[in-house]
């Protein structure tokens, strides 16, 4: 899986900032105000050598009575346990603080890579003065202002050195990752058991039984499959608890180990912004998906039950148009059969490559039949196209313009991709490049 990387600190060091000029655009909430950052802010990072996922923090005060920190505190806390690498921010300006002390204190005795970052150093003046930061005892020290990217090249040279290489995609190819999320209590864990066949995990209606992930592995048509079982993802002002912010981040690592992702939906309760929430998070990690609409048959049903709840599916996920629906029912076992025939279909497109004959093909009769949008008045030239990778199938456009791109054509493209070539249940991905392949846009294209 992806390594995961957190970022630390007391409030208002400039964390959320860092968080954003790493991500490439504006993402994380930035204010002058001590924490805005309330909870942690997840992201895939792509635009270096090795892709991994970023977690911005709470500010992070040792001792308080706020109840506000305290919370801020315990989730800075759980974000550095399940990190693979720390980056520790403090603040130049304030100087080095009793708090700053204190957690690189607690820092000495983490057993993972840590690196110390001074912020907001705009200036040779600033950076001379942040030499006291080194009564740390720590032996480099990254001077930087995420504001103004100074120092950040440096910096994200050594992270990447740290970084564990991700040889997930590599191993075990026949293996079929299967995670199931959803909601608390919409039926994930009898489902599982009804995949399996006998009772592997507690199957409860107390909302929150399953805290930790599980995972099973078993074979269905000869084929190996390993099953993710994990916790409800509650909303973000229900998770209270210790145990259940720490269940939260489980699962989300959990759709980064998966190949196919079920989504489980509650037929009674329909369509919520949670569901929406947590199929935002499949999306953004680019995993194939399958919509569960679990608890069918305690839905009272007419003949246009179907076509309308078909509509509300495609209404709340309509970043997800391309991602198979089942319909079934755990408890009684209706349609579960069809669930593994839609997990292999959309396993097979999110490890599909194409011909690069096929696929410029294709794409020379898109390019003629719409052309882009002028930019600045000058035409964008596109000369040829070629997939560079599987697991969301990824493909490099070079152009004349690669900045210049507008969404919709983007998404024109992909459309044209999917429906030439039949990719389904799967997100599909361009890159667009001048003719010098250090020129690649720094706009992330993904399928929206």
């Amino acid at each position: 899986m992806r390594p995961l990387v957190a970022l630390v600190g007391r409030p208002n060091v400039g964390k959320s900032t860092l968080f954003n000029r790493l991500l490439g655009h504006r993402r994380a909430m930035v204010d002058d105000t001590p924490g805005v950052t309330r909870d942690r802010n997840y992201a895939l990072i792509t635009r270096y050598d090795k892709p991994f996922v970023l977690i911005d923090t709470g500010g992070f005060e040792p001792v308080t009575e706020d109840r506000l920190l305290q919370q801020m505190r315990e989730q800075s806390r759980l974000a550095m346990e399940e990190a693979d690498v720390i980056i520790f921010m403090m603040d130049a300006r304030t100087g080095l603080t009793p708090a700053d002390i204190e957690v690189s204190e607690m820092l000495r005795r983490v057993s993972k890579p840590v690196l110390y970052v001074i912020n907001k150093v705009d200036g040779e003046k600033l950076e001379n003065e942040s030499a006291e930061f080194y009564m740390l005892g720590v032996k480099n020290l990254y001077p930087i202002s995420a504001e103004h990217n100074r120092g950040v090249y440096d910096l994200m040279e050594d992270l990447i050195e740290l970084l564990p290489t991700d040889d997930s995609s590599e191993s075990n190819e026949d293996l079929t990752r299967i995670a199931v999320v959803g909601r608390p209590n919409v039926g994930k864990s009898s489902l599982v058991n009804r995949l399996l066949g006998f009772e592997r995990v507690v199957a409860n209606p107390t909302a929150g039984t399953t805290r930790d992930s599980v995972d099973t592995l078993f074979m269905c048509n000869k084929k190996p499959y390993l099953l993710i079982d994990t916790a409800g993802i509650r909303r973000k002002g229900k998770t209270t608890e210790k145990l259940e912010k720490y269940s939260v981040v489980d699962a989300l690592r959990s759709i980064e180990r998966a190949d196919v992702v079920l989504v489980v939906l509650d037929a009674v309760e329909g369509v919520t912004e949670q569901d929406e929430r947590i199929a935002g998070y499949v999306h953004e990690a680019g995993k194939s998906c399958v919509f569960v609409v679990n608890k069918w048959d305690a839905l009272s049903k007419d003949n246009a039950t179907f076509g309308v709840y078909v509509d509300k599916v495609r209404t709340g996920f309509k970043y997800l148009a391309y991602a198979p629906i089942v319909f079934v029912s755990a408890l009684s076992g209706q349609r579960i059969g069809k669930i593994m025939e839609a997990v292999d279909d959309v396993k097979e497109q999110y490890c599909k490559r194409v011909s690069t004959s096929d696929l410029n093909r294709v794409f020379s009769e898109a390019t003629n039949n719409h052309h882009a949008p002028l930019s600045h008045g000058r035409r964008v030239k596109f000369f040829f196209t070629t997939q560079v990778a599987t697991r969301p199938p990824t493909f490099v456009v070079f152009t004349n313009q690669p900045d210049s791109i507008h969404f919709s054509y983007e998404r024109y493209l992909i459309n044209q991709f999917r429906e030439a070539f039949g990719f389904n249940g799967t997100p599909l991905r361009i890159i667009f490049r001048g003719r010098d392949k250090n020129s690649e846009s720094r706009r992330p294209h993904k399928e929206s």
